[in-house]
């Protein structure tokens, strides 16, 4: 299967840069390039990509309000947050908008593609450490989820999983964390997907925090 992509970012260069990377790949074709997020929108509407590369800061409608509206419309497009601004905020309210992931624009091209598969497959994707500074950058968060509630159907092992993957474990991290095969924990995880309506591990990380099953820490003060 090829897939779809749009490009959407504020500089032609670095659009294109973008958009000959991608188009290069036997399994990828770029089916339109947008300079801010109304563009991206009515490009979608036209193209019916499976994924929007999107960047946050854009003149006339940003990439968040684009995403927003994007990912309001179901399962395609699934959106890519790509920017340079590593700024947590950002990346919560972009997860929160319904993002897929979010990478940093120096990230590696071939990081950037894999990224790209990932999303068109269904699951979500962050850049490496952005969830351990996500979730460390909201001190005093909400406190611990009481037994029961939204979590109820979960075993205690998919409970344990569903923390672990709030503190930014990949499936082998977790593995070796509770000393069981990856495979097994992949299981684990798919299970508390289904059972919590959840889209991919990038919605149970935003569910781990705001139940509280992670901890935010203060940074140590200089």
């Amino acid at each position: 299967m090829t897939i779809r992509v749009i490009v959407a970012d504020d500089q032609l260069v670095v659009r294109a840069g973008f958009a000959a990377v991608i188009g290069a790949e036997p399994d990828m074709t770029v089916v339109g390039e947008a300079g801010d997020g109304a563009a991206a929108v009515q490009l979608a509407e036209q193209t019916a990509p499976d994924v929007v590369v999107m960047d946050i800061r854009m003149p006339d409608m940003d990439g968040l309000t684009a995403t927003r509206l994007l990912t309001a419309r179901g399962e395609k497009p699934r959106v890519l947050v790509l920017t340079t601004f590593d700024l947590d905020a950002y990346v919560y309210e972009a997860l929160r908008v319904g993002a897929s992931g979010f990478l940093l624009k120096d990230a590696e091209p071939d990081d950037l593609l894999d990224a790209i598969r990932v999303v068109a497959e269904g699951d979500g994707v962050l850049a490496p450490g952005v969830t351990r500074r996500l979730i460390h950058s909201f001190a005093g968060g909400a406190p611990p989820v009481a037994p029961g509630g939204t979590l109820d159907g979960l075993t205690p092992r998919e409970r344990e999983v569903l923390q672990l993957i709030g503190t930014g474990l990949n499936n082998t991290e977790i593995g070796e964390r509770l000393g069981v095969a990856t495979g097994t924990v992949k299981s684990h995880v798919n299970a508390l997907l289904g059972k919590l309506g959840l889209r991919d591990r990038v919605q149970a990380t935003i569910l781990a925090y705001d139940l509280g099953l992670v901890r935010p820490r203060m940074p140590p003060a200089h």
